[in-house]
């Protein structure tokens, strides 16, 4: 990644850093392969959906949206563990990753100590829309991952 003169990465190649760190992570932490997939829009009935903000040079919402089987079988992979006893951990698994994927992305554009970020936190349900803020705009990345969909986004605040 070329970075501008300032060290940070120029906004219109965002998303390819965040298909990157999103790559990397499940990689390195989750052992499993994701490809980029050809869907327009969320999974349908997503069941698990992970937050994490950041705030300070940027402010924005990194989410991950999958279903509760994908999240398990995170959990399960992450955990080394099997599919039954990583059920009760897959809230945990599915914030963990949003934590280190906002974590790996921030640090990839250049704003890796210029920026915090929250507490992750979890959804569950399949009810609900998530709307980014007016007059932001969204990163999305549509991927599978064991077959599944899985949706990333980055609503970043202007």
């Amino acid at each position: 990644m070329t970075s501008s003169g300032n060290g940070v990465v120029p906004g219109e190649r965002w998303g390819e850093v965040l298909r990157d760190a999103t790559t990397e992570v499940f990689s390195m932490m989750v052992g499993a392969e994701i490809t980029l997939s050809e869907a327009a829009g969320p999974p349908s009935l997503p069941s698990v959906t992970g937050t994490v903000g950041i705030a300070g040079a940027i402010t924005a919402i990194f989410t991950l949206r999958c279903s509760t089987q994908s999240a398990t079988r995170i959990a399960s992979q992450m955990l080394g563990v099997s599919a039954d006893d990583a059920a009760s951990h897959n809230c945990d698994a599915v914030g963990e990753v949003c934590n280190i994927v906002a974590g790996h992305f921030k640090a990839k554009v250049g704003l890796g100590d210029k920026c915090m970020l929250s507490v992750p936190t979890v959804i569950t349900g399949g009810d609900y829309r998530i709307l980014p803020p007016a007059g932001g705009e969204r990163l999305k990345l549509p991927l599978l991952y064991a077959g599944e969909p899985v949706w990333i986004s980055l609503d970043i605040r202007k």
